[in-house]
């Protein structure tokens, strides 16, 4: 009888699961390994929440920030009306074009100017705007970084990390 508890006892006293541990060795702990991705679950939601965080605009904010939006719409429905106008009635098309046509060319660098200075503006705001909620997001995520500066270490038995030290001056 004494020998069966301490057999028992061996495999599973003292709070220890020898089976288990042994079955570990060659299975994933099924509960753990759901454990550990739960928490990674979580936390990845949690950084997904986070990036989708916006904070409160004012009314004059988003009114220019429709503004901002329609200026690349309207250039494509009105080529499109372009193409459109010139089937439907070609002669009012071509007087269009005429006139077109008479406007100076440093005007229509001045148009190309101007559209591109205004195109490369808006891309290059909404870029880094991007990449603030991105900094802001990865701080977030990020733990907390070390703020004291690394000891210097002694050069103890490194007579090469000595020689340099002296060949430094310090």
């Amino acid at each position: 009888m004494g020998l069966i508890e301490r057999a028992m006892g061996l495999l599973f006293g003292s709070g220890r699961n020898v089976v288990a541990e042994t079955a570990e060795v060659f299975r994933v702990n099924a509960e753990a390994c759901d454990a550990r991705e739960a928490g990674l679950r979580g936390k990845a939601l949690a950084q997904f929440g986070a990036e989708f965080v916006k904070a409160r605009r004012s009314r004059f904010d988003r009114v220019m920030d429709g503004l901002n939006r329609l200026p690349r719409p309207a250039l494509a429905l009105g080529t499109l009306g372009l193409f459109v106008s010139a089937m439907w009635d070609p002669e009012w098309f071509g007087a269009r074009m005429q006139g077109l046509a008479l406007v100076p060319e440093p005007m229509w660098w001045l148009l190309t100017a101007i559209v591109g200075f205004y195109f490369g503006a808006r891309h290059q705001t909404k870029g880094q705007e991007f990449r603030r909620e991105i900094a802001a997001v990865v701080a977030a995520a990020a733990p907390v970084a070390r703020t004291e500066a690394p000891t210097e270490r002694d050069a103890g038995d490194n007579a090469a990390l000595a020689e340099w030290r002296a060949a430094a001056g310090r």
